[in-house]
Formats: C-alpha cells, structure tokens, sequence
C-alpha cells in the first residue's frame, strides 16, 4: 500500500466511477485502471463492480468497510503537511534565555512588559549560561536562545545583533579625584573593582588588554555580579570600567567617563540553534527581543 493507492481507493469510494475517479486524480483512466488492479490483487477481492443498473461502479462490503480508515489515513497525511502555528495569546509556555547579569538588566524590564502584554501566559526563565553545558541544552531544548557575546557562542549557532555597546568608567558622585581628565597612570594607580565570573577573580578583560600594554591596574575587589557593582561603587571611592548601557542606569549616583585606554567595542547578540530557524516559536521570542532591543524586527 502506498499513498497513489490511498488517493485511489478514496477516489472510487467518493466518485464510485473509474472514469471521474481519474479526472479527480488528475490521471488517465488506463493508470486508474492499473491501480484498482494492484488493489484488487493486495486485497484478494474485486472492492468494485460494475454497477447493473447503469454507468460506474459499487463498492463491495469490504471497500464500505475500509472507507472510515482510508479517510482518517489521509486527515492524518494532511495534518502532517500542515504548517505549525504559535498562538502567543493562548499559550503558557516557559521560555528560557541564558544570559548574563548585563544584557539582562539591558533587556529584562522591556521584555517582560511587552510580553505580559502580548502574551500573559508565557513565562520567562533567565539562566546564567554554563559554558560546558550551553551547546547540549541549546541543542536538546532546555535553552531557547543565548543572548551575549560572540565568545560564549557555539559557531554552528545562528546569530542576529541586538545591540552595541561600548566600555566605561564610573566612580561615585563626590569622588576625591574629582571629575577631570585621567591618564592611564592615574587610572592604573587607583583602586578598582572588577567583575569577573571565570578565572583569577582579580583579573577581567580590562587587565588582560592592560597586559598586553604593559600595565596593571589595582584591583582591590572582585564581585561576580554586574548588578552589585554600581551599588558598591557608589559607596566607596573604587572605580569600575564595565559596559555603558548598564552603568548608565546608576547616573544619579555615578560619575561615568571615558576610560583613558582604546577598548573594543561590545556588541550583544541573540543565538539560536539551526533546528529552531522556522519554530514559530522561536521566531515569536527572537521578534520580542529584537523589539526589546530597539531594534528593526
């Protein structure tokens, strides 16, 4: 049994004439022939006769009999080849981002009114990204899409830019340097706190580039959260150099500067895994955060 057999079986139940049953089929009434014979011959019955009362032909009890099963047979194939659909309004899924704490604070607020908005049963979970498990939880489903910087990325990933940034530095309004121009040595010289959530705690991107200029800058304190920087900052006289958009936040109470050294800059992007490139799903959540971005859906 294959799918021309179904289509012809089912034709000659509707049309009961082998002649229609073909024009339905878009075949000639030879190839309708050949295949009501291959039926004939699976089934070990006629399942049509010709009808004595006229042009076309009956089905036996046998054919009646499967009529229920050959529709439900080809509802089925044509469920199969029904586009998916993703009612944002309607569901209740959970929806997990990894990220880390600045894109998060960069994006969180807007995210989540705007789907509470569009969609009041959806849920959002962000996780911190696990370098060692990102690519399997991406890949099995348990993370829907990273947001972050190229290197946390896997390059099989699909990748679309949500936002550029750049570094800065701040320190708390009233610091006893005052507010003027700094050279690297002054910047070096002073005490700092620096974000870090891998290796040496006291050191982050900032004093590996120093490095490769031939300073050091003094690192008093290490935290691994961006959220609790400003606040620390903001009650001692440490200075920070961490990503604009984010310091920004803390204007009221930080003096934010440009850092006296040339610093890449940074640009956050979402990723996905190539199997969700045409999940409706999938493609709904990258829309809100390209929304949420700023930026052109």
């Amino acid at each position: 049994m294959d799918i021309d057999l179904l289509l012809t079986l089912d034709a000659l139940l509707r049309e009961q004439n082998i002649t229609h049953a073909a024009a339905r089929l878009g075949i000639s009434q030879p190839a309708m022939s050949a295949r009501l014979a291959r039926l004939r011959l699976l089934f070990g019955e006629p399942l049509f006769v010709p009808s004595p009362h006229g042009r076309g032909v009956l089905p036996t009890p046998r054919a009646e009999a499967l009529r229920p099963q050959i529709t439900t047979v080809l509802q089925g194939i044509s469920s199969m080849l029904e586009p998916t659909t993703f009612n944002a309004q309607n569901s209740n899924r959970t929806f997990v981002i990894a990220l880390h704490e600045n894109p998060a604070l960069m994006l969180g607020a807007e995210l989540q009114n705007q789907i509470s908005a569009a969609a009041p049963g959806i849920r959002l979970r962000f996780a911190l990204p696990e370098t060692q498990l990102l690519a399997a939880q991406m890949e099995n489903g348990e993370v829907d899409i990273y947001v972050g910087i190229n290197a946390g990325a896997h390059d099989a990933w699909v990748r679309r830019k949500l936002f550029d940034d750049e570094y800065a530095t701040a320190q708390r309004k009233g610091h006893p340097r005052g507010t003027g121009p700094m050279d690297l040595k002054s910047y070096c010289d002073l005490s700092h706190l620096v974000v870090s959530s891998e290796g040496d705690p006291f050191s982050g991107f900032v004093d590996r580039h120093l490095a490769g200029l031939g300073h050091q800058r003094n690192v008093v304190m290490s935290t691994q959260s961006y959220a609790m920087a400003p606040a620390i900052v903001g009650g001692t006289d440490l200075l920070c150099t961490l990503p604009r958009r984010m310091l920004q936040r803390f204007s009221q109470t930080l003096d934010i500067f440009q850092p006296p050294l040339d610093l890449p800059p940074i640009v956050i992007g979402m990723y996905w895994h190539p199997k969700n490139g045409q999940d409706p799903a999938n493609r709904w959540l990258r829309e809100q955060l390209l929304q949420a971005a700023g930026r052109q859906v």
